[in-house]
């Protein structure tokens, strides 16, 4: 199952959800090695590639652009912060006066172009007035005598006189009317660039929060790193301790044959105390699916796969072991565990893995670890590294064995069955 896990890189939902906080670190950091590995291979290949090709690159930049510090008396580069050096105004009376000047000129500029386009319709319009004048003037006083003229000509002087008050009167208007807009185009400005700078504070505010949040994350990081670093600690413990005790499957298996040969001489004798006959397939007349189904198909696995490797049976006996119950749900599990002391444990068979699942009685609620039984040897899927020849071997490994070194689980009281028949009758039939 792991190796299946492994390869796909990717773990069923439903899968992942029975798995404890440790044994999600652990498979996750499975799966990370795994990866790295691959990066790894993958990168030896490419640097192989690059050899054969004989790939060469030389870049040359003969025309770069350099940067010359200015530096200070003490030789180092010349820092100046506005508004902290000696003299300096402060920050936000600086920011403040910034601001003001800044809107004066772009009033002062605007309020310029709308004079400009002012004074250009007062001079069209009193030209063109002088114009009409002029040439009402001269239809009606070109026929009169010259003392007529010249009392046109004094008649056109005092109306000149009286269109350049006008004029002026126009303009002197039009001055204060500009004059107006520009204090009012500087009040609006400066609010607007104030605006701006307090936007500017409520973004720094939460660039603050935000950093808040980042280190807040990385805490979390740092607190997951410290649970996968226990987590690989505990892998590497379990590990020595089974080789030590050896009690992994790949020493187990020397003695497995006459364990097993043992075992049938000692059931012929005690077959009178399990009201179960156990018949053994000679060999698997079916093609396991890839993880089960239903509860048919999770019966078929158990009686042609598992009885024969004596799984759920006591050592060297063909009794049912105490520990050991049918296919109930981890609810159920829970319920008969309830009233027991802190150490209880009972083996179901999984409806999720090919396998079991170990339910342990914990000070604080209970706990529930899959063992993967898809090969030819019983394991903890992503907590225990120890691979054990039967079921039992695990179990029995484990009474003297913590399942993790935070948990601190060990197999005390097994806990029996609350009903007759049992509940793993129907796997037996």
């Amino acid at each position: 199952m792991l190796q299946q896990i492994l390869k796909d890189m990717y773990i069923d939902p439903d899968l992942l959800a029975e798995l404890s906080d440790e044994q999600k670190q652990i498979l996750f950091y499975k799966m990370r090695e795994e990866q790295i590995r691959r990066w790894t291979e993958w990168d030896r290949n490419l640097d192989k590639e690059q050899s054969k090709m004989k790939i060469k690159a030389k870049f040359q930049h003969n025309n770069s652009k350099h940067i010359q510090w200015l530096r200070g008396c003490d030789g180092e580069v010349w820092v100046w912060i506005m508004g902290e050096a000696q003299g300096d105004k402060p920050y936000e009376q600086i920011s403040e006066e910034l601001m003001a000047e800044s809107a004066k000129q772009q009033a002062q500029k605007e309020a310029e172009e709308q004079w400009k386009q002012k004074e250009a319709e007062i001079e069209k319009k009193f030209r063109d007035a002088m114009a009409k004048e002029k040439a009402r003037i001269v239809a009606e006083k070109w026929k009169v005598e010259i003392e007529d003229r010249k009392a046109a000509k004094l008649l056109e002087n005092e109306f000149q006189e009286e269109l350049k008050k006008k004029e002026d009167e126009e303009r002197r208007k039009g001055e204060e009317q500009i004059r107006q807009r520009e204090e009012l185009r500087a009040k609006e400005l400066y609010l607007s660039l104030k605006k701006a700078q307090q936007q500017n504070q409520r973004n720094e505010n939460e660039e603050e929060e935000w950093q808040e949040q980042l280190r807040k994350s990385k805490a979390a990081d740092e607190d997951r790193k410290h649970k996968a670093r226990r987590a690989r600690a505990e892998y590497h413990r379990q590990s020595l301790r089974a080789i030590q005790k050896g009690k992994v499957a790949g020493l187990s298996n020397l003695f497995q044959n006459s364990s097993i040969n043992n075992g049938q001489e000692s059931s012929q004798e005690n077959s009178s105390l399990s009201p179960f006959k156990l018949q053994v397939p000679v060999e698997k007349v079916w093609e396991r699916p890839a993880r089960p189904i239903s509860r048919d198909v999770i019966i078929r696995w158990f009686k042609e796969e598992q009885i024969p490797q004596r799984a759920g049976m006591k050592r060297n006996s063909k009794q049912i072991a105490t520990w050991f119950h049918g296919i109930i749900s981890r609810e159920c599990a829970e319920k008969l565990l309830m009233n027991m002391s802190e150490g209880s444990f009972l083996v179901r068979v999984s409806e999720k893995i090919w396998g079991y699942a170990l339910s342990y009685r914990h000070q604080t609620g209970f706990k529930h670890f899959l063992v993967d039984a898809s090969g030819d040897y019983y394991s903890f899927l992503g907590v225990d590294p120890n691979r054990h020849s039967t079921l039992t071997d695990l179990i029995d490994f484990h009474k003297e064995e913590v399942i993790t070194s935070s948990g601190g689980e060990l197999l005390v009281e097994a806990c029996g069955q609350a009903q007759s028949p049992p509940d793993y009758s129907i796997l037996f039939e």
